[in-house]
């Protein structure tokens, strides 16, 4: 019997941990934008490489991993 009040207590520290957690998400604003990060995928941002002060475009990363 006494196991059980274990379990009883354990079970609820538990809970109120989960529940905590999920508050502490809640408050940093995790769930603020949930589609964002979905829409974000489709939109192509990529900027083209700046250029170098001696006047030519900087090689693009696999251009020189290539060589």
């Amino acid at each position: 019997m006494d196991e059980l009040l274990y379990l009883i207590a354990i079970a609820l520290s538990l809970g109120g941990l989960g529940l905590a957690a999920f508050l502490w998400a809640l408050k940093s604003g995790q769930f603020d934008d949930l589609d964002g990060a979905a829409h974000r995928v489709l939109f192509d941002d990529d900027l083209p490489p700046p250029a170098r002060p001696g006047g030519e475009a900087a090689k693009p990363a696999e251009a020189v991993r290539g060589q």
